[in-house]
């Protein structure tokens, strides 16, 4: 493998591979191609591999930036064309590139909009340059804004987007506490009552057209949970009739709802 001279250019790691770019244009596909094709991408390897070392810190392994700066370098190589400028001028922007796409498709927690992540990057560049010129103070939205070229509510936007890079686990320890609580205790959970609430108010015109004394019956039974028996005797009434009147009333009920709710998805059905 030959080497390639490092000459005069904006870094120490970008070599003069001229000579093998016009040689690699010259040859057709195959073996001979493909080692010179090699050749470069190794020769640049260190190129890329100082673009990935810019973005440590951000949450990824710098093996895994490394791994995908090198990709990008392998799509320089082979979209260059010798006639459009130097290699490093196409090759810095495509690595780069890359690895801001990784970080745009992989890193995320949860989908976030473009839009939002393009906020999100330069609202986190205009408070770097202002913490640099403010003293004493965080700086403002509104100087915040100021210096990102947006308005103030898509500062806004940015900041909080600034948080929500990675997602919290819920079994995290909530920040202050000392006895182990963590987010998942302060979620609620699905409340049985509901169903509860849905049945009665299904129920409740019936229930109005019932006569006053099914209507007692019903409330004496499941609201004040009197057993049938008790019923009879406040009734003056058997305990046999209750149990009909209940079961009749029931039955009533659960038709009325049941014609109800078919006619309602007729209706919905019908609409769309």
């Amino acid at each position: 493998m030959p080497t390639f001279a490092h000459t005069k250019h904006s870094h120490s790691d970008a070599p003069d591979t001229a000579a093998a770019f016009r040689r690699l244009a010259e040859l057709d596909d195959g073996p001979e191609r493909q080692e010179v094709r090699q050749e470069i991408v190794s020769a640049w390897l260190p190129m890329a591999e100082r673009i990935a070392g810019r973005f440590r810190n951000r949450g990824e392994s710098i093996e895994d930036l490394q791994q995908v700066a090198a990709l990008g370098l392998v799509k320089a190589v082979d979209r260059y064309d010798p006639s459009r400028g130097a290699f490093e001028s196409f090759a810095v922007p495509t690595v780069v590139g890359e690895v801001k796409r990784h970080f745009r498709d992989h890193m995320w927690a949860l989908h976030v909009p473009r839009r939002v992540q393009d906020l999100r990057n330069r609202v986190r560049f205009a408070r770097q340059d202002l913490v640099q010129t403010v003293s004493g103070r965080a700086p403002t939205v509104a100087e915040i804004a100021e210096r990102a070229g947006v308005s103030e509510e898509d500062a806004l936007v940015g900041l909080e987007a600034l948080e929500s890079f990675t997602a919290l686990s819920l079994d995290a320890e909530l920040p202050g506490a000392d006895d182990g609580y963590s987010l998942s205790d302060t979620l609620g959970s699905a409340d049985p009552a509901i169903d509860v609430l849905v049945d009665r108010e299904a129920v409740k015109p019936g229930l109005r057209k019932l006569p006053e004394r099914e209507q007692n019956i019903l409330y004496m039974r499941f609201f004040r949970d009197m057993t049938q028996s008790s019923i009879a005797q406040t009734l003056g009434i058997s305990q046999m009739h209750v149990s009909r009147l209940i079961s009749r009333c029931c039955d009533q009920l659960r038709n009325e709802v049941m014609r109800d709710e078919a006619v309602r998805e007729d209706v919905i059905r019908r609409a769309a």
